[in-house]
């Protein structure tokens, strides 16, 4: 009856058994079922804890994980954090900080759940299974991050998935580069720019798709922002120190030995001695555990009651999930498309911004949204934005870092959104609402501009022409020096300025730029002119001879 109860429990864990009953089966079981038992609980009590970590309570998880013999549960350790990352790949991050302080105590576990990863990786590889390769590259990453893999084995995971690019390859080293590209930039500065001079020259080949070419640009933008966003450990989750990491080096063509075996029950003959090993073990990871949580435990019951009235005081609830700021966006649209006139429009957002103060940026890029939704310009935009800008000077910043974005954006707009935005921000410009100051982000050369970029600069420039004519648009340039709009550091930049603005037909607002041009070629003419005398006069002394050989002949 015993064997059939025992064999029961193992093998669901529901059966209850009252506690006179266990004790009185516990005197009578065998070895084996013991361990079967002890075995089971091990595996029940490793998955939950795993499953239950997060940046949160990661500090109380890992004292009750030491407290579970992870010596013999290492195979049940690594297999439990790797199915767990895979079902949510967003605490990864939690589950390498568990890997790290665990390597440190452990180092054999640490350098068994490495393999087990590199191995997960190679065969996802293999396989071209996307969505299991993108976790274990992430797995991979932020162990790189927490130092319990070494970044030689990070450099060579790149070098592997961008020798042969494909879209797919070039995805997952991009989300690679993205989650550890802030610690290898540290560390190893020479392997990110070999990285990147791979990534450029795959951008420069353009073979990939445009979805692709855009995550790699995206990628150098971030890397010129220092992975602004993305550091390498979150601060609650730095637990390690220094001096206590400890690297594995573990090559992606090394032979490797996932140990399998340690994943299944196996009769230990030295079970008892095992488990006070560890449980000496123990007291040294975790000196003085009892007294001290008994001791905590009493300092914590007469502290709880004082606490809890400071807590929910300070307790205040953060919205994770954005919706505020989406009702936020929608109430903007729903204002701006329903008055009447931008007066009306104007009066209702002040009175909304009142309740929202700080959001004046998402106020400026709504409007310029709904600005550019247009089939074509409408004019109530443009004046809106000047209510906005002559009443405060908030607004006017947030729209001139909103006209650098737009520009240096022109490359994913459509034709029909570059003229709407242009001429909003022309509008702003021609009525001084905006400071002209602004088009010195503009540098008008071959170098430096795309096909987007010249259309915005054209539609800009037509719509000023047309506000306030070209004379007077010429005589408001000249006010200011424009050196990157008009430039006179490189005749072809000054040649290209004056071909594009006739083009356009705006050529009248180039008569300064010709004359340099002008200027400079007759500069280099007079320092030409005083090399060439010495020859002229060698030419007429040459020519005298020859006449006076002609006479001599004929006398």
């Amino acid at each position: 009856m015993s064997r059939n109860l025992i064999a029961e429990l193992g093998k669901s864990g529901g059966v209850y058994i009252p506690p006179f009953k266990s004790s009185r089966i516990m005197e009578n079981i065998e070895e084996d079922q013991y361990q079967r038992l002890t075995w089971d609980a091990l595996r029940k009590s490793i998955n939950g804890l795993v499953n239950k970590v997060n940046a949160a309570n990661i500090k109380n998880i890992i004292p009750e994980l030491f407290g579970e013999n992870l010596i013999r549960g290492r195979g049940l350790f690594c297999r439990s954090c790797i199915k767990s990352q895979m079902a949510s790949p967003g605490f990864t991050d939690v589950f390498a900080a568990l890997v790290a302080v665990v390597n440190t105590k452990f180092p054999e576990i640490g350098r068994l759940f490495l393999q087990r990863i590199i191995l997960q990786f190679k065969r996802a590889y293999k396989r071209n299974d996307k969505p299991q390769l993108i976790t274990a590259v992430k797995f991979i990453a932020h162990l790189v991050n927490q130092r319990v893999a070494h970044e030689l084995i990070a450099l060579e995971l790149l070098t592997l998935l961008l020798e042969n690019p494909t879209e797919d390859s070039v995805e997952v080293a991009v989300g690679f580069v993205t989650e550890c590209g802030c610690f290898l930039q540290e560390h190893s500065p020479r392997g990110m720019r070999a990285v990147f001079d791979r990534f450029r020259d795959i951008l420069h080949e353009g073979d990939l798709d445009k979805r692709v070419r855009f995550l790699i640009e995206g990628l150098f933008a971030l890397r010129k922002a220092k992975f602004q966003g993305y550091a390498a450990i979150r601060p609650e989750l730095d637990l390690v120190e220094k001096e206590d990491q400890l690297s594995h080096e573990v090559s992606l063509s090394d032979e490797i030995n996932t140990d399998t075996a340690v994943d299944v029950f196996k009769l230990d003959p030295h079970f008892s001695e095992n488990e006070k090993r560890y449980e000496e073990l123990k007291k040294q990871i975790l000196p003085g555990g009892e007294e001290e949580e008994e001791e905590s435990g009493q300092d914590e019951e007469e502290e709880s009651s004082q606490d809890e009235e400071s807590e929910s005081e300070m307790m205040k609830i953060k919205d994770l999930t954005d919706r505020n700021l989406i009702d936020f966006r929608r109430t903007i649209y729903l204002t701006i498309m329903s008055s009447v006139d931008f007066e009306e429009a104007g009066h209702k957002l002040l009175e909304i911004m009142r309740m929202e103060p700080g959001l004046e940026m998402v106020l400026c890029v709504m409007l310029l949204e709904c600005c550019s939704q247009e089939k074509t310009y409408v004019r109530y935009y443009g004046l809106l934005g000047q209510r906005f800008c002559t009443l405060n000077k908030v607004y006017k910043e947030c729209l001139e870092k909103c006209f650098v974005q737009q520009y240096s954006a022109a490359y994913r707009m459509e034709t029909n959104t570059i003229r709407n935005v242009a001429n909003f921000f022309a509008h702003l410009l021609a009525t001084d609402a905006l400071p002209w100051h602004v088009l010195g982000y503009i540098r008008l050369s071959l170098d430096n501009t795309n096909s987007s970029s010249r259309i915005f600069v054209k539609f800009l420039f037509q719509e000023l022409s047309a506000h306030l004519g070209i004379r007077s648009l010429s005589q408001r340039l000249s006010k200011d020096s424009f050196d990157s709009i008009f430039p006179k550091d490189n005749p072809e930049h000054t040649r290209f300025a004056i071909n594009f603005f006739n083009v356009i037909g705006l050529g009248g607002i180039t008569d300064n730029m010709r004359e340099h041009l002008k200027n400079t070629q007759r500069q280099k003419a007079a320092i030409s002119e005083p090399d060439s005398e010495p020859d002229s006069e060698s030419r007429e002394s040459g020519s005298d001879c020859e006449r006076m050989k002609k006479r001599q002949r004929r006398n």
